[in-house]
This record gives C-alpha cells, sequence and structure tokens, in this order.
C-alpha cells in the first residue's frame, strides 16, 4: 500500500530515449516493418515508461498516455469520430485508419487503404496543443455526429500494465477539452460543438464503467481548457459533464487536471467539480495555490502540480516544499498529491545521458526522469523520510548558475540599450515598397516558390554524420553540400520555380543551425521531444546572453545564386520561433531573450543584403504558438514578438524583400499583429483547412503579398494540378490577385524527392492555369 501524501505522473515521453517509436513508425510506413512488429516496438516502449516510473517512486503510473501517433486522435478513435471521407465502415479502428487520418489516403499507399476509400483524400488538420510545441490532430466533428466505443487502446494498455504487475492510472482528453478542440468537418457549416455532449457522455461513462470493471482504481480525465477564457455556458457544460462521470462507475476515483495557466474566473467552476483529486499548475499559477486551499471542498484532494513539466530546469526544491508544505498545513498529507505540473510529454527523458554538455550547464537541467526523482524527493521530504540530498543540491546549483561565466554579456546588453523606435521601422510604407521589389525581382503573377528545405535523404544525412564525426574533412563536406545545392538549384530552374532556394542541406535543424552560431546557446545529444506524430526535435537550450560569431548563411547564399538568374530566396528563422523550440533561460523575461536573438538576426540580414540576396525569408512559424492563452495577457505579448520580428528584419533597402513563413494556427486572432510584422510576402499553411484559414486575411483586408500554401508536406500524396488550382481560386475569390503566391504548406525536408518531384511540377503547372485564367479575364 502506498503511504501519503501520493505521487503520480501525467504522462511520460512516449517517443523512447534514442527516438525508437519514430524509427518503428516509420519503418512500418516503409513497409519495412509489420504491425506485429510496430506493436511489439510500441509494448517495449510501455513496459519500460511504466517500470521506469514505478520504480521513481511514483504511485500512480499513467496508462493511454503512449500513442503511435496522437491522444487526440486517438481519443477521436476511442469514440467512433471518423471524418466521412475517410470511408469508415463502423468497425473496430486500428492503426491504419488512425495514420489515414493523420497523414491523408494516397492512391498507391503501401499499407491498407480504409475500407471504401477508392482515392486519395486529405488529413485532417493539425495544430499546437495549447500553447505548446507538440500538435495534436484536429477533431472533426458534424452537427449530427454519433458516438460510440470504436476502439480497445485505452482498455487493453491498462490489462496490458496491470500484466506486468503496475495498475496504472489511465488518462483521457476530458470530454469538454475534446469537443472545444475540434472543427466542423469539411463541408460542415459552423455550430456550437457542445450540442454534441449529451451524445458523447454516455460513451464516456462507458469507458470508465469498462475501467472500474477491468480494476483501475483512478482515471485522469485532462481538461486543460479550463486555462482558457471560458463562457458561463462552458463552465455549465464542465459542471453538467462531471456530474454525470462522477457517478457512471462507483468506486471509481476522477482526477480532473487543469493545466499550462491560472484558472482565474474559472476557479469556482473548477473547484466545484464532483471528483475526487483536482489537478492545478503550481508552477504556472503559483499565486492561486492559497485560494485554492481555502476553498477546496473537503471530500476533494488536492494534486499540486510542483515541479515543471514544461521546461529543462532543475526544479528549486527549497521554494517547492515551502509550497507543499502550505498545502499539507491546510489539506493533511491523505489529501495530497505530488506532481509535475502536467505530463511530461514535453521534455526529453534523461538528463544523465548527456555527458558532453559542461558538467556545470547539465547540472542545471532536469528531463523526465529527473523530474521523477524531484516528485518523489518532494514527496520524501514532506513525509520526513529523507530527500535532504536533493534539497542541498538544488540550493548548491542555484548558486553555481548564477555565477557562470557565459549567463551575461555585457557587449550584448550596451547593444540593446542602443536600440531606438526608428530601428524598428523600414524605410518606406509597403505599396512603395512593393514598386521597388517587382521592378527589381520581375516575376509573373502567381510567382511560385517553397518554404525553404527539400529533402533531407540519407546521403545527406550521412555526411553530416561523417563531417561531424571527423570522418569528412569539412572541404569535401562543403564540396558535397555545393553538389547538393547546385543539383537542388537547376531542378528549380529545370522547374520554373521563380523564386528558388537553396534546400538547405546544410542544417540539421531550422533552430538548432541557427543556435550552434550564436554564443548563448549550448546543445543535447538526445534531448528529443515529440512534435508531432513520428517528428521529433531537439530543442536547444538558451542559457545566457545570445551573440551572433560570424555570418551564419551567407555563404551558401551567395554560392545559389551564382547558380541562377532568377531572384534566390535567404532563409532565417525569426526571433520568436528561436526562442519557442528552445528550452529558454528562466532568470529573464523572455521579451529581453527575443530581443537579443532579433539584434543578432538583424546582422545576419543586412550581411545577406550586402551580398546581393534579393530576398530574406525570417520564418515566424512559432509566433502564434507563444501567444497566452489569455486574452487579457495577449497585447503585451504581441507587442514585444512583433517588435523582435522588426528588429530583426527593417534594416534593409525597401527593394529588398522580406518573407515570412506561419505554419498550423489560426490566425483570427492576432492578424493585426501579423500586419504589423510588415513582412512583404507572408506564406501560411492553408491546404488542409481547404484554404479557410483566408478568412481572417480576407475580412482584416490584409495589405501585403501572401503565398497560401497549396501542398500539404505533411501528407505523403501528390496533390493533383486540379485540386491545388481549386485551392487557388478560393484563395483569388478573398483576397487579391496580383498579391498571391503559390507554394508549398511548409518546408520539404522529411519528403522523398519523387513525391516532391510530382508535387511541385503539379504546383508550377497550377501557378500557369491560374495565369492564364486570369489573363483571359482581364
Amino acid at each position: 500500500m502506498a503511504s501519503f501524501p501520493l505521487t503520480h505522473s501525467l504522462g511520460y515521453p512516449r517517443i523512447g530515449p534514442d527516438r525508437e517509436l519514430k524509427k518503428a513508425t516509420e519503418a512500418y510506413w516503409k513497409g519495412e516493418l509489420s504491425q506485429d512488429g510496430l506493436e511489439a516496438a510500441g509494448a517495449r516502449l510501455r513496459r519500460i515508461n511504466w517500470e521506469t516510473q514505478r520504480t521513481a517512486g511514483i504511485d500512480l503510473v499513467p496508462s493511454n498516455d503512449f500513442s503511435f501517433y496522437d491522444h487526440v486522435l486517438d481519443t477521436s478513435c476511442l469514440v467512433g469520430n471518423v471524418p466521412r471521407r475517410f470511408g469508415w465502415d463502423g468497425g473496430p479502428i486500428g492503426l491504419d485508419l488512425r495514420f489515414q487520418i493523420a497523414r491523408g489516403v494516397a492512391r498507391h499507399a503501401s499499407h491498407g487503404e480504409c475500407p471504401g476509400c477508392g482515392a486519395d483524400t486529405f488529413a485532417s488538420e493539425m495544430t499546437k496543443w495549447f500553447d505548446t510545441n507538440y500538435h495534436y490532430m484536429v477533431p472533426e466533428f458534424r452537427a449530427d455526429s454519433r458516438f460510440r466505443i470504436s476502439a480497445t487502446k485505452i482498455f487493453d494498455e491498462f490489462a496490458e500494465a496491470r500484466s506486468l504487475g503496475v495498475r496504472t492510472k489511465p488518462v483521457l482528453v476530458g470530454p469538454v477539452t475534446f469537443l472545444l478542440l475540434g472543427k466542423p468537418e469539411a463541408g460542415e457549416r459552423a455550430f456550437d460543438r457542445l450540442r454534441l455532449l449529451d451524445r458523447l457522455l454516455p460513451v464516456y461513462a462507458e469507458i470508465l464503467r469498462r475501467l472500474a470493471a477491468l480494476g483501475a482504481e483512478w482515471v485522469q480525465l485532462d481538461e486543460p481548457v479550463f486555462s482558457l477564457d471560458l463562457s458561463e455556458t462552458q463552465r455549465a457544460a464542465l459542471q453538467r459533464a462531471y456530474r454525470e462521470l462522477s457517478s457512471a462507475a462507483p468506486g471509481l476515483k476522477l482526477l480532473v487536471a487543469s493545466y499550462f495557466g491560472e484558472l482565474r474566473g474559472n476557479l469556482d467552476a473548477f473547484l466545484r467539480l464532483p471528483a475526487a483529486a483536482l489537478h492545478i499548475d503550481a508552477v504556472r499559477a503559483p499565486a492561486e495555490v492559497d485560494a485554492i486551499l481555502e476553498r477546496l471542498p473537503e471530500a476533494t484532494r488536492l494534486s499540486v502540480g510542483a515541479v515543471d513539466g514544461r521546461n529543462i530546469w532543475r526544479n528549486d526544491i527549497a521554494r517547492s516544499l515551502e509550497l507543499l508544505r502550505r498545502a499539507r498545513a491546510k489539506l493533511g498529507e491523505e489529501r495530497l498529491l505530488v506532481a509535475p505540473s502536467c505530463s511530461l510529454l514535453h521534455v526529453p527523458v534523461a538528463a544523465a545521458r548527456e555527458d558532453a554538455l559542461d558538467p556545470a550547464l547539465r547540472s542545471w537541467l532536469s528531463f523526465a526522469e529527473e523530474k521523477l526523482a524531484e516528485v518523489a524527493a518532494l514527496r520524501d521530504l514532506l513525509a520526513g523520510r529523507g530527500g535532504e540530498a536533493s534539497l542541498e543540491a538544488s540550493r548548491s546549483v542555484e548558486k553555481l548558475r548564477q555565477s557562470h561565466p557565459g549567463l551575461l554579456n555585457g557587449s550584448v546588453r550596451a547593444s540593446l540599450s542602443a536600440v531606438r523606435p526608428a530601428d524598428l521601422e523600414r524605410k518606406s510604407p509597403f505599396p512603395v515598397r512593393q514598386a521597388a521589389q517587382r521592378a527589381r525581382l520581375r516575376l509573373p503573377s502567381f510567382p511560385t516558390t517553397t518554404i525553404g528545405s527539400f529533402p533531407q535523404t540519407k546521403e545527406v544525412r550521412s555526411a553530416r554524420a561523417k563531417w561531424k564525426r571527423g570522418d569528412l574533412t569539412a572541404a569535401d563536406y562543403e564540396r558535397f553540400l555545393e553538389g547538393q545545392i547546385a543539383e537542388c538549384v537547376r531542378f528549380q530552374d529545370r522547374l520554373g520555380i521563380d523564386m528558388p532556394v537553396h534546400g538547405e542541406f546544410e542544417r540539421n535543424d531550422m533552430v538548432e543551425y541557427f543556435g550552434e552560431q550564436l554564443e548563448g546557446y549550448a546543445f543535447t545529444a538526445h534531448g528529443w521531444v515529440q512534435s508531432y506524430g513520428s517528428r521529433c526535435v531537439k530543442p536547444p537550450v538558451i542559457f545566457g546572453d545570445v551573440r551572433r560569431r560570424a555570418p551564419m548563411t551567407v555563404r551558401w547564399s551567395r554560392f545559389a545564386q551564382s547558380l541562377t538568374s532568377r531572384p534566390m530566396k535567404g532563409m532565417l528563422t525569426g526571433p520568436v520561433t528561436m526562442l519557442q523550440w528552445s528550452f529558454v533561460r528562466d532568470d529573464q523575461p523572455r521579451a529581453d531573450t527575443a530581443r537579443q536573438i532579433a539584434l543578432a538576426l538583424r546582422e545576419e540580414v543586412r550581411d545577406l543584403e550586402a551580398a546581393g540576396i534579393a530576398a530574406i525569408q525570417i520564418d515566424e512559424p512559432a509566433l502564434r504558438e507563444g501567444l497566452p492563452l489569455r486574452e487579457s495577457d495577449r497585447a503585451e505579448y504581441l507587442r514585444w514578438a512583433v517588435d523582435a520580428f522588426r528588429l530583426a528584419a527593417a534594416g534593409v533597402r525597401d527593394d529588398t524583400q522580406i518573407h515570412t513563413h506561419m505554419c498550423y494556427a489560426e490566425f483570427n486572432d492576432i492578424i493585426a499583429a501579423i500586419a504589423e510584422l510588415d513582412a512583404d510576402v507572408i506564406t501560411i499553411e492553408t491546404s488542409r483547412s481547404r484554404m479557410e484559414l483566408l478568412g481572417a486575411f480576407a475580412e482584416f483586408r490584409y495589405p501585403n503579398e501572401i503565398g497560401p500554401g497549396v501542398y500539404d508536406i505533411h501528407s505523403p500524396r501528390v496533390p493533383p494540378v486540379e485540386e491545388m488550382v481549386d485551392l487557388l481560386e478560393r484563395a483569388a475569390a478573398v483576397l487579391p490577385a496580383g498579391n498571391l503566391w503559390v507554394n508549398p504548406d511548409c518546408g520539404l525536408k522529411t519528403r522523398g524527392w519523387p513525391e516532391v518531384r510530382a508535387a511541385l511540377a503539379n504546383m508550377v503547372e497550377a501557378a500557369r492555369r491560374m495565369r492564364a485564367k486570369v489573363a483571359a479575364v482581364v
């Protein structure tokens, strides 16, 4: 029997310490691994995760947090919510159909197409999970949607863990969060998705009863929508949902989890939920803890998320312990649970493996395994059963961190203090710049371009690995890269891409590549986290002041431009994305770090312009991701985020064209800020939404040029010319045709050359047809 206070984990990294899940899943997609082999790989990872957490001292170990693609997609499949275009026959939903919803259906897919799908169809939309860099598959609903249990994953994994001697706490996306994060199915009119709650709740109740029958004692229902601005109707829906679910399986304890922010106006509704336990994010919302302790119903337990599940810095044990002692004094040990703030899905697996890092810096880090140890240490300190060594180590590390020589840079701080408002402004307004750029670039209507990267083949990755190991000289590696760039530029010239790119073959990652050339950054060897599906990223660590050492991209852009008469586009990653896609220092405001990065990029932009590069793209796909969850907090963030971009971009001539790129985001609530960026051209993801996302730009009357994506690069299918033309016609119906560009949704790094060649050929042909149509009308 577990002693009090209880510890628990809300979720654990599913990819494995060496990205075993990615490798197995991609091997399955390629036909190199059977479904049994893929399932076996998943079972191995689940067993390791359960045993790791139990061994670390976690009392309530989660199950159903594992997924072969995405936990929100798993929830859709569990309740039988499949878009009609996938031809689902109503039977049990297995892996292939899940992958088809996530990736689309190709006519010649290597694994079984869904029953009834005789043709290609597009994947469900993907967007960011709240303000994280994790992407979830957006559920699609119809006004007449009906639900029923259609998959057994949640039950199978509970039984699997129990057979290994681990009685887990199954985890499930809560019903209201599930509905509110969805959207109408393609072709459906907008409707209130909460109208579906009465149909969904009986299915959730049956899920709970089945879990109780299998022997579950606890079930965790995640309702992170409590961190959003909710209406009274939405709060009432949450109350109604849990009144029904709390009585679905007598004896089953429900733990309802809120995380990622403060409860604010939702606090009373949250505390009134009829649940055995409520989880709060005490890292993001420490100021609310005392009010919660005062008002928590006497019959309810409180799970305090005292260890940061979102960042990788070592816990301040003394500070967390003080907070938990206040909670224990009010509640007693039996009503208190100790946990990370949210699922550990968002951090790497183990910092102990990072033996190549500066030992001082490594001592600051805490990944998933270390965070489990911190939770256990806090529990032991509370209960008087040890943990003193962890407390002393925490104090020692904090002192060492404050005195590290790489933390502060006087020249960086002096340069930032010298920035003036004029440094954030282009020389002329957009219409003047547009005329100058058109005179210089001489592009046709509906100009074609790509977002930047081209396929990173095995050959490219192998050459990079050999160079890093010292098996390939720097000179030989540069010659190899020149060959790749030359081939890529020739391909674009033959195809007729109007504004080519160099392909980014020298880059391992759009953030890591730049971070490696900036002071203030550090890099892990094994710090992988899941971004979506099989896509994993290894975020850099920003630990000190950021400064550019030397030009970072000029050599490759200049070389690529020498190979073609067409205007080459230089490629940079923007300051907000550099910030958002890194693990960021927590000893100064994020805005200050963003400004440091922007100043470094400003130097690079000027050097590219001096090298004759006429167009420079500064990608900001994470601008929307960083948006605070609460409306009242957004203006401040958007001000410094926009200013950081403008600081990076504004120091160029009128005839130098500044591009930016954003992907997988809802733009309605930031469209004014996007316009304030004052980029000459913005490219965005729109193919999965069938150009729906352009509505915000049309309603706002977005003044600058825009490239709505017509090729979904996250799917293996090659969209036909007619489909791309249809998308462009939809775009031209709501935006000025003269301001439209033609491009894929995102970079092509993860795709293979055969599909890229075919898709880009179709894209160029679609642009030609649009030019002809417009010319015919004129």
